[in-house]
C-alpha cells in the first residue's frame, strides 16, 4: 500500500543565520545549576535559530552566556531572587541580556596580571563579543549587563 503525502523535508543547515528576528527570556534560580541551565538552553535556542551546534559562533555566544550567567550567580545573588537571561536576533545580530537584582555590584574588566583565581569572565566577554556594557534596572533593584555579536554575515 503506497501513500500519496510526501516525505518530510528536513531544514537545509547553512552558516548563514535562518532569523529576521528572534527573541528568547527566561528567569533562572540564581544559582551554579540555574547558570548551566541557562546556558544549555541558550545553546538550544541558538541552534534553532540557525547558528549551528560546534561552530565558532555558537560556542562563542554560549561562552559569553555562561560567564554573564555565571556573574549574575556570583557577584549578583539576592537570596531568593532569580535571574533573568534575554536573548534578541535582529538581522545578523545576537543581543545577549543577563539581569540580577544587585545593582551596587557593577562589572568591571579585571587586571589580567592579578593573581587571583577568577574574575576573568568579562575579559572573555569582551574579546569574543563585538561589544559590551551594562546599565541599571529602571523597574526595580539590579542591573543588566549585555553583549552583542554579529553573526553569519561576512
Amino acid at each position: 500500500m503506497t501513500s500519496n503525502s510526501p516525505l518530510p523535508v528536513r531544514p537545509l543547515r547553512t552558516n548563514q543565520p535562518r532569523f529576521p528576528w528572534h527573541h528568547f527570556s527566561m528567569r533562572f534560580s540564581s544559582t551554579p545549576r540555574g547558570a548551566r541551565l541557562a546556558r544549555r538552553l541558550a545553546g538550544e535556542r541558538l541552534d534553532t535559530w540557525g547558528i549551528p551546534y560546534a561552530s565558532d559562533t555558537h560556542d562563542a555566544l554560549t561562552l559569553i552566556v555562561a560567564e554573564l550567567s555565571a556573574n549574575a550567580v556570583r557577584h549578583g545573588l539576592v537570596p531568593g531572587r532569580d535571574f533573568r537571561l534575554r536573548l534578541s536576533a535582529e538581522g545578523a545580530t545576537i543581543r545577549v541580556e543577563v539581569t540580577d537584582t544587585r545593582g551596587e555590584r557593577v562589572p568591571a574588566l579585571a587586571d589580567p596580571s592579578d593573581s587571583s583565581d577568577g574574575g576573568r569572565g568579562l575579559l572573555l566577554v569582551a574579546a569574543l563579543a563585538d561589544r559590551w556594557g551594562w546599565y541599571p534596572c529602571a523597574d526595580g533593584p539590579g542591573k543588566t549587563v549585555w553583549a552583542v555579536l554579529a553573526v553569519g554575515l561576512p
